[in-house]
């Protein structure tokens, strides 16, 4: 039997190791033996193969048609009495002859390519597994362990020893792992590449940062908050728009935590990525003006057609509505979905500048003639038009033009 126990234990050995279910392992090794049976008998219609998956026993039995001696047709479907009565003396003609057939019996190299038939078939099946397993989990969040690194990728194992790949364009500009390290990523891809899953895992995307916030936050797993948005510049800056179908609930104040104790974890998994959760409103000013935290937002005019928005503010607050990088403003448009464009507000209060700072471009006469008239600041001047300005300083309309054009390129 040491044949019989040389390719079930290469059986047993996938059964146990590989997440394949139970009916699929019998019909594997069924269709294994039958061809097998085809082979050497031509047919396996008269045969039955019983598999047991527990300890991998497994039994083929043949049955036979009894005829009168020399009228055998067909020796894999039928034998003759005389054969017959060899084996059970009571068999008649017109009686069912059931032989158990023993692996042995098929000969070494029958066995060992049925071997390799099994291996490759649980081979495959396994791969099978792992691309519907991975499949059905696009958007989860996976946990593994980093095994390699390469140049532009890493390779992570899971649990079951599955092999996920992190692109370094999924990655968090500043991510930097170690082998054995854990990392947490979501299933961005999975794809069947040369009949082998090809599972691609990202850190930035950002379905990632949405699993963070329902791992952190109760109120979003259990659907009492939702994440309606979330729109992500890796490592620098995010902005998640959150609903709550509870008026009890303030939806911002649950995600950020006591003391941003909720947002904390997720701060640093991102290595340092500023977050900021706003409430969402479909009063598309309103959600603009939220999105654009923190700058302080004076007044605001949106053309729905084109889908663009123009923001005014203060002096002071231009450069918090554009950010570092311009990720503020870039992030704020695609979260709302309109084209934002940031303007200085020009009112009385807003800066103004001596009219003796613009000496390297206004000749010296020119701002005496000005100041002379009580004219010695920039918002000054601005504020009168061509021909008041030119019947006040008695100066040609070129340099009155000339005058004004300076002045406006400062405040633009």
């Amino acid at each position: 039997m040491s044949s019989n126990i040389n390719l079930i234990d290469s059986f047993q050995e996938f059964k146990e190791f590989k997440n394949i279910d139970r009916p699929t392992v019998i019909s594997v090794l069924e269709e294994v033996f039958r061809s097998m049976i085809r082979r050497r008998f031509g047919t396996d219609e008269n045969c039955d193969v019983i598999v047991n998956p527990d300890n991998g026993d497994l039994e083929i039995w043949r049955t036979r048609v009894v005829v009168e001696d020399e009228f055998s047709e067909d020796d894999d479907l039928e034998i003759e009495l005389t054969e017959a009565k060899k084996f059970d003396v009571d068999l008649e003609v017109g009686d069912d002859y059931i032989e158990q057939i023993t692996l042995e019996s098929f000969g070494r190299r029958a066995i060992l390519a049925a071997r390799q038939t099994l291996v490759s078939k649980v081979l495959e099946l396994e791969k099978d597994e792992v691309f519907k397993k991975y499949k059905d989990r696009e958007g989860e969040l996976v946990i593994g362990e980093v095994y390699q690194i390469w140049k532009k990728e890493l390779l992570v194992l899971d649990d079951d020893g599955n092999e996920l790949i992190l692109p370094k364009t999924e990655q968090i500009p500043a991510d930097y792992f170690k082998k054995g390290d854990s990392i947490r990523a979501v299933v961005y891809k999975v794809d069947m590449m040369n009949n082998n899953p090809k599972i691609l895992i990202s850190r930035t995307a950002p379905e990632f940062l949405q699993r963070l916030f329902e791992l952190e936050v109760p109120e979003i797993f259990d659907g009492l908050i939702t994440i309606k948005k979330i729109v992500r510049e890796p490592g620098e800056r995010a902005k998640v728009a959150v609903e709550s179908y509870d008026d009890r609930i303030d939806p911002v104040g649950a995600c950020v935590g006591m003391k941003g104790s909720r947002i904390h974890g997720i701060v640093r998994e991102l290595r340092n990525e500023n977050i900021d959760v706003i409430n969402f409103t479909t009063n598309h000013s309103l959600y603009i003006t939220r999105a654009l935290s923190p700058a302080r937002i004076s007044s605001i005019k949106i053309d729905e057609e084109n889908k663009t928005a123009a923001v005014y503010l203060k002096s002071d607050q231009v450069s918090l509505a554009i950010g570092r990088g311009g990720h503020n403003i870039k992030l704020a448009g695609k979260l709302t979905g309109y084209e934002i464009d940031v303007y200085r507000e020009n009112d009385e209060f807003d800066e103004d500048v001596d009219i003796e700072e613009f000496s390297d471009e206004i000749e010296s006469w020119v701002i005496d003639q000005l100041k002379r008239v009580g004219l010695d600041s920039a918002r000054s001047v601005l504020a009168l038009t061509e021909e008041e300005l030119s019947r006040r300083t008695d100066l040609e309309e070129d340099t009155v033009k000339e005058i004004l054009r300076i002045l406006q390129a400062e405040f633009e």
